[in-house]
């Protein structure tokens, strides 16, 4: 009986702690998911195994247990390694390339299809036939025709 009230203690005692551990644990997990890997690139720091991954989520911890905010702790990794690693950059000159990229190609995609088709709606304008070109493809067609029957 003893020994169970010593282990009740010994939880009770614990249970704060761990606690505390928990609240960081998932402070860490909100932040790491709004964060890019940079050795990954396509995965947030909470989702890669990356080594680089396994140490800012280390580093995020570090400084949760140190009071930083949020914001703090995004601000020291952005101070490092640049707006890259945030998963929504802030819409600024340096990142209007992230921001218009992909609107930009598309554009570039569509006109570049547009003026193909012109081109080849052209040529085939120029394509046609005179008359007494028409007529000599004609009786090549027939001649090819009666010899082949």
């Amino acid at each position: 009986m003893k020994r169970l009230w010593l282990a009740l203690a010994f939880a009770a005692l614990c249970l704060p702690v761990w606690a505390a551990d928990s609240a960081i644990e998932n402070r860490m997990i909100e932040m790491a998911s709004e964060l890019r890997c940079l050795v990954c690139q396509n995965e947030t720091i909470a989702a890669s195994r990356a080594d680089f991954a396994v140490d800012i989520r280390a580093l995020i911890r570090q400084k949760i247990a140190e009071g930083n905010t949020d914001e703090d702790i995004r601000n020291f990794l952005v101070s490092r390694y640049g707006d890259y690693i945030l998963y929504r950059p802030p819409l600024k000159f340096a990142t209007l390339l992230l921001w218009f990229g992909p609107v930009l190609l598309l554009a570039g995609g569509f006109t570049i299809l547009a003026t193909t088709l012109r081109r080849r709606r052209r040529m085939d304008v120029d394509a046609e036939l005179n008359d007494a070109e028409r007529e000599r493809a004609d009786a090549l067609l027939q001649r090819s025709q009666h010899h082949g029957m």
